[in-house]
């Protein structure tokens, strides 16, 4: 089941709402406000919403400029160009400045459809995940997105949000409440962790139904924050089950497998399997030609949790 709004339309709302009570909330756009909905904000607050044109680096030197002037800057565009476009005013004027500036890139990945490869971000959290104390999360729905706003407009630096724009399955309840620093447990299981982001975390959910009908009793973990990661619960559930896939709608390399790999290889060594894009670049496509283009459904994951059991054992 779909979400009923686009998480683009709650991203606005949510800026809104907490620009109420907040003078210092201000976005900045890249001539994208179309996109992502923030015209009703620009409407509300006109004199705290920068249309700076077609030029995302100069987005993060005026977002960066308006943080030193006490601001949280929202600032969004496409996340091609949100990150690998900007890197060097990211990386210096925002968080070797240790400025509170908060970048939305959208379209993550497959999502970003018939754009096609120039505008298909597999590597955008990798980007990121590379930038000291740069906080890297991808919401899962709207409703954890209207949860997660109000923590990182409160949290004093620099994270990197990935965004999908519009509807996506809806996994958790209205008025749903997660940390932004803990990973979510959506089903308890002892035979396999699946680790989840994203478009993934419904596929996550689909593909352990699968397996319990096989006789594979799944773990699902939604890991929303890939940066800092949540260690304990990742180790906990590993330490139970002995095995684990990783399904991100990412490159596999320095993503979500990256991340969980790199705490399982310090602190609790079990077979990982991927489900990912591995090392290729976009096309155009729509979704379901996408997912089957690189590995991504819901088959993918219940093939990879049988191979990770197989291999455990």
């Amino acid at each position: 089941m779909q979400d009923t709004k686009e998480m683009r339309e709650v991203y606005c709302e949510s800026l809104i709402e907490m620009a109420k009570t907040n003078k210092d909330i201000v976005v900045v756009e890249a001539d994208l406000m179309n996109c992502i909905k923030t015209g009703p904000f620009k409407k509300a607050y006109p004199d705290r919403f920068f249309d700076v044109g077609v030029a995302e680096a100069n987005m993060i030197g005026i977002s960066a400029g308006l943080a030193t002037c006490g601001k949280i800057t929202f600032c969004s565009s496409f996340a091609t160009f949100a990150t690998r476009r900007c890197f060097d005013q990211i990386f210096i004027s925002v968080a070797y400045s240790k400025q509170n500036v908060k970048i939305v890139g959208t379209d993550p990945g497959i999502c970003a459809e018939i754009n096609g490869g120039t505008h298909m971000p597999f590597e955008d959290m990798g980007i990121m995940r590379c930038v000291p104390d740069m906080v890297c999360v991808e919401p899962t729905d709207c409703a954890m997105l209207k949860s997660l706003m109000p923590q990182i407009a409160a949290y004093k630096g620099a994270v990197y949000i990935r965004l999908f724009r519009k509807k996506t399955e809806k996994v958790f309840e209205d008025g749903a409440q997660f940390d932004l620093f803990k990973a979510f447990t959506i089903k308890q299981g002892h035979d396999v962790t699946i680790v989840a982001s994203g478009i993934m975390v419904d596929r996550a959910v689909k593909a352990a139904a699968l397996l319990k009908d096989k006789g594979v009793d799944a773990e699902v973990i939604n890991v929303y924050t890939w940066k800092p990661i949540d260690e304990e619960t990742i180790v906990r559930s590993l330490t139970k089950t002995g095995a684990v896939v990783v399904a991100e709608n990412h490159n596999v390399f320095n993503g979500l497998t990256s991340a969980v790999s790199e705490v399982a290889a310090r602190r609790c060594p079990v077979p990982v399997e991927s489900v990912s894009v591995k090392d290729q670049f976009g096309e155009v496509g729509k979704m379901p030609y996408l997912s089957d283009r690189y590995g991504l459904n819901v088959g993918n994951i219940v093939d990879a949790a049988i191979k990770a059991v197989s291999r455990k054992r």
